[in-house]
């Protein structure tokens, strides 16, 4: 009975084997997991998990994980099996399932160890590759040749010379000084860490430089920048192989050098060399930087004629160029007729879709790609998390999220980088914050994305503390860094900070047409039009984007006519207004009453430069024709409008009513805007306003009682002044300042002598049916008063107080502060909601229009 189960089972192994051999997983699996009493043959396992390895089959190497430790038979499986495990985890893209087989042996061998680094090493987890190492080092299995091989590669790719060294002594320490794949591997890794002159001495010290050796100190030379030395090495090199040639090329295409990488790929072809795969893969994207379409097909034909077009990295390098290109229609026929798709292939048509503005079509892929059994790698989800982020699809992501961690990639910068991005462009600055408290290493990029997303999401306080602890922290802040930073520095009008950025971008030769522009709006926004226009003078060359923050600077400080004559500068100097540039002008007529202008314009956009107006331009001639008091013409060009009218238009009409006084249209109005959002305080703030400024208080009363049955707050009015390099924030009524004491006592002192100035409060906005005297009290303690307060107490004499509000300043604190303008003898400009107010010598820059 015995030797008949034996036999059966014999029979089974060898069935289970032969199907493997065929492809045929599934079948193999279903027999191995459905036969009663079997007896596997380790053989049997190891054609199973080889089988696994061929078809990136995860799911099923599992299984006959979970078979060989928990099967009818178990046994304690030898480390040969466990080394084909580890194998199987990690070609199928689970470097968490490797490193728990691996943690699970009893005594790994030099094999095992050797596999588990080169895991990381692949799936571009150096750091933990390191870690392993120096483990592997505290137990009595000794490196060997490929152990160095592999190691030597992961220290040149995170630039550590401290392990590169100590390796590098471990290595003479065990005799592999001789051993030539060991010493290129330690070529390259010096060549990579700028130490050119140790790589050409350890290749100097070689017996025997064979080509092997010639083409590593070729590459080490080509890929630390030295092209010049790596080109002289070339040309003395006794004998070229397409090796050589493809080390220049790289190094070329490596070092930005794009059209020596193509003119030297041509000289390959005349010298006779026949490209090879690799050869492909290594020019393909120089042309894909170049955006070089028609050297692109010259080189997809050179492909054709050496029969590559089967070989997969070579066509995925093409689907990747042609999708950089532009030509996404290209790339996917491409994708579309291999006959079999590796993870490379799939991440380079959804990074193609990706990066050519289908997100939604990348995150059709990305599916589609695992519903095809292919798993993602650290490359695939660094390319369909910024579909995700661009789509603001947070349940996509999250979901992403779960895959990554599972996948053991969150560990890996790149990835848990772009991670971050999804949270916060979805809104979730929060769980951004948490992944970046958790990353062991933090790159430029990583820092970047913080301060956008801080900044992104109304954050600005947040932003500046995260670029100040990146500075504390070593990392060298970048052109996007500053870019990221200067919107922050607007939002709260912090311009010391601001200037300091402004140095900091000037000492790292950093400033560039991009730059300057953002320093240009951050000049603007934080109340120093001058600084503004003296870089805008001092530009080179100036875009179309330069042009418009200059506009928009003077508009928002008011200065209209200054606006209209650099737009007419524009048109002069042959640069093409666009849509912002006419959004600009119109604000800056609305700002200023300059109906004909504004009108005049808003024409010209249409008919001489065949601009449709959008919504924003309407807004603007809304606002425009509100503001001057016409409102039957205002009514008219809204029911003219051709396209869909949204509630920023309404609100417009509904302010021109509260400016006017225009009690029955602004009812109208107000029930229109509650139509379309009933959840917006925006309407009831208006509408309530009317009411009270007209003393019908009852009205005001079931106004308000409406916006809280429902639930509905109005913005609380906040107010922003940068002392010393910091912001202090204050609301109306504050006491939470530690100088609040100081703070109240000078506002009474201003109103003291305020009213012997001459100034009568106006408290037709204070909503409350209280007494007069209350009122006052009310309109004393706003937000802007308290900020101008707090400055006048800390900063010298005759200085430029500069104060910026979320809200429309007051008409009674619009009063007040030209009153304080005069008697404390200086200048104070606010940035309101709206505009900027310049305050001196008891005078407004508004002239009263705002």
């Amino acid at each position: 009975m015995i030797t008949h189960v034996h036999t059966m089972s014999s029979l089974v192994n060898l069935k289970i084997r032969a199907l493997c051999k065929e492809g045929c997983l599934k079948e193999a699996l279903h027999i191995l997991l459905t036969t009663q009493n079997l007896s596997v043959d380790y053989s049997t396992y190891i054609h199973l998990l080889q089988a696994c390895i061929a078809k990136k089959a995860l799911p099923e190497g599992k299984q006959i994980h979970s078979h060989i430790n928990d099967g009818p038979f178990t046994f304690a499986a030898p480390t040969f099996l466990y080394n084909t495990l580890i194998n199987m985890y990690d070609k199928c893209g689970s470097v968490v399932g490797a490193r728990k087989t691996f943690d699970d042996m009893t005594e790994p061998n030099v094999f095992s160890w050797n596999m588990m680094i080169a895991a990381y090493q692949r799936h571009a987890t150096p750091q933990e590759a390191l870690k392993l190492f120096d483990k592997m080092q505290r137990t009595a299995v000794q490196p060997d040749n490929f152990t160095y091989s592999s190691i030597i590669p992961v220290c040149a790719s995170v630039a550590s010379l401290k392990h590169g060294l100590q390796i590098h002594g471990k290595m003479i320490r065990c005799g592999f000084q001789s051993d030539v794949v060991v010493v290129n591997s330690l070529i390259d890794m010096y060549a990579k860490y700028g130490s050119v002159h140790k790589a050409r001495e350890l290749f100097d010290k070689m017996r025997n430089a064979n080509v092997v050796s010639w083409n590593a100190m070729i590459t080490g030379y080509a890929q630390s920048g030295a092209v010049d030395q790596a080109l002289r090495f070339f040309e003395d090199m006794p004998q070229r192989n397409v090796v050589s040639w493809n080390a220049m090329i790289t190094g070329y295409a490596q070092n930005g050098f794009v059209e020596e990488a193509l003119q030297f790929f041509e000289q390959m072809q005349l010298a006779g060399v026949m490209p090879d795969s690799a050869t492909f893969t290594s020019i393909l994207p120089s042309c894909a930087k170049m955006g070089n379409s028609e050297q692109g097909m010259h080189i997809h034909r050179a492909i054709t004629e050496c029969s590559l077009l089967s070989d997969a990295s070579v066509v995925t390098a093409l689907i990747d160029m042609h999708a950089k290109s532009g030509s996404i229609q290209k790339a996917r026929e491409l994708f579309d007729k291999m006959s079999q798709r590796d993870v490379a292939s799939w991440t380079a048509i959804i990074s193609g879709y990706s990066q050519n503005g289908l997100a939604d079509e990348a995150l059709e892929l990305f599916k589609l790609m695992q519903l095809e059994g292919v798993m993602p790698d650290s490359s695939t989800f660094s390319s369909i998390l910024p579909a995700c982020a661009k789509l603001g699809a947070l349940e996509e992501g999250i979901a992403i999220h779960q895959k990554i961690v599972e996948r053991g990639f969150l560990s890996n910068v790149i990835v848990a980088t772009a991670l971050m991005d999804v949270y916060a462009k979805c809104g979730s600055i929060k769980k951004a914050h948490e992944l970046f408290e958790k990353m062991h290493q933090r790159d430029v990029a990583s820092w970047n994305v913080m301060i956008v997303g801080y900044a992104q999401n109304g954050l600005a306080d947040e932003a500046l503390e995260v670029f100040k602890h990146m500075q504390l922290s070593g990392v060298k802040p970048d052109s996007s860094t500053f870019t990221s930073i200067l919107p922050a520095c607007a939002k709260l009008g912090a311009l010391e900070q601001g200037i300091e950025i402004h140095q900091k971008i000037v000492e790292n030769d950093l400033l560039s047409d991009v730059l300057e522009t953002a320093l240009i709006g951050m000049y603007a926004k934080c109340g120093s039009i001058q600084n503004a226009r003296e870089l805008f003078d001092n530009m080179q060359h100036r875009g179309s984007v330069s042009w418009n923050s200059m506009i928009a600077g003077y508009a928002m400080h008011g200065y209209s006519k200054h606006a209209l004559e650099i737009f007419e500068q524009m048109v002069d100097s042959g640069t093409n207004p666009d849509h912002v540039s006419f959004v600009c002008v119109l604000f800056a007529c609305s700002h200023a009453g300059l109906v004909h202008d504004g009108s005049r314009y808003f024409n010209v956009m249409s008919y001489s430069y065949c601009i449709m107006p959008t919504m924003d331009h309407c807004v603007c001639m809304v606002d425009l024709l509100g503001r001057a008091g016409y409102l039957e013409e205002t009514l008219n060009f809204i029911i003219k409008m051709q396209i869909k009218l949204d509630a920023v238009i309404w609100l417009c009409l509904l302010g021109a009513c509260r400016s006017h006084k225009i009690i029955c249209l602004g009812e109208s109005v107000a029930r229109v805007l509650l139509d379309l959002d009933s959840k917006n305080a925006a309407p009831y703030v208006l509408l309530s306003n009317i009411y009270a400024e007209a003393g019908r208080w009852g009205d005001a009363q079931t106004v308000r009682r409406l916006m809280k049955d429902r639930g509905i707050r109005k913005m609380p009015g906040c107010s922003w002044i940068e002392i010393h390099k910091t912001v202090h924030a204050f609301q109306a009524g504050d006491r939470s300042h530690s100088q609040t004491q100081e703070i109240y006592a000078m506002l009474r002192k201003l109103s003291s002598e305020l009213n012997a100035a001459g100034y009568i409060p106006d408290t037709r906005s204070v909503l409350n049916d209280v007494e007069e005297e209350e009122k006052e009290l009310l309109i004393c303690y706003h937000s802007e008063r308290l900020a101008i307060a707090f400055g006048l107490l800390n900063m010298a004499p005759g200085t430029t107080i500069r104060v910026v509000k979320n809200l429309r300043v007051c008409a009674d604190c619009h009063t007040a502060t030209k009153y304080i303008s005069k008697i404390v003898a200086r200048e104070i400009i606010v940035r309101d909601a709206n505009r900027f107010h310049h305050f001196k010598h008891g005078q407004c820059s508004c002239g009263e229009y705002w």
